[in-house]
């Protein structure tokens, strides 16, 4: 099963060596993504809500230039900096997956400067 590259203007590149996005199959597997701005990689707030959804923008843009959509993730793995600021996090996340919503850890990570980073992996399959 060959493999290829997602790449997409519409997220923040690569900070180092590895891929925004890898189709293998009928599974596309996106690299955990933050809260950066896709033309200034800056982190763009200081809040949760407002770095969950620069997250999954990103995201979405990955597998949208994968020929993927938000309803097509079935797992997410999430990294928050702060477990405190879990509920805050679940309302915005609950915005972006219709249901049935994918399968899901969330572990508080040591994440520096972002309160949040999340990967996902979609089925594009038949």
């Amino acid at each position: 099963m060959p493999k290829s590259q997602i790449t997409t203007s519409g997220a923040a590149k690569p900070a180092g060596p590895y891929s925004q996005g890898i189709r293998a199959g009928d599974f596309i597997f996106v690299a955990g993504q933050g809260p950066l701005d896709p033309e200034t990689s800056e982190i763009v707030a200081e809040d949760i809500e407002t770095q969950t959804r620069r997250t999954l923008e990103n995201i979405k843009a990955i597998l949208e230039a994968g020929g993927a959509t938000m309803a097509d993730v079935v797992k997410s793995t999430v990294h928050l900096n702060d477990m405190s600021l879990f509920a805050r996090f679940n309302s915005v996340y609950t915005e972006y997956f219709p249901d049935p919503k994918p399968v899901r850890t969330t572990v508080g990570s040591t994440l520096g400067r972002i309160l949040v980073e999340i990967d996902v992996i979609a089925y594009v399959g038949d």
